[in-house]
């Protein structure tokens, strides 16, 4: 059983549960992940603030909550598949996480 800080919960079958923070263990990790959902899944807002909230687990979420000026719980809040994170909520948790939002033409 892994121990680390994001480690799977691991099932009565000895299996773990699939955790991607657990992979997103460098910047170029994390930026092609996020780039991944806002490219393949751009309407999804759901997935996409999913996708903001496993790069936040697997930095740290005090941290990262620290560095946006938000608690803890609301940043839970505001990236869960419940969450409704406003714009700036956004903007202040990529910057917090250490990646930026580019725009670019559509074909």
């Amino acid at each position: 059983m892994s121990t680390g800080k994001n480690a799977g919960t691991t099932t009565r079958r000895g299996t773990r549960t699939f955790d991607v923070a657990d992979y997103l263990d460098s910047p170029e990790a994390m930026a092609a992940y996020l780039d991944a959902w806002l490219s393949e899944a751009p309407d999804d807002v759901t997935g996409i603030s999913r996708a903001l909230g496993d790069i936040a687990r697997a930095k740290g979420m005090s941290q990262v909550a620290r560095d946006a000026g938000l608690s803890r719980e609301s940043l839970y809040r505001a990236l869960s598949e419940e969450g409704n994170p406003s714009f700036l909520t956004v903007l202040k948790v990529a910057r917090a996480l250490g990646v930026r939002l580019q725009v670019t033409a559509a074909p």
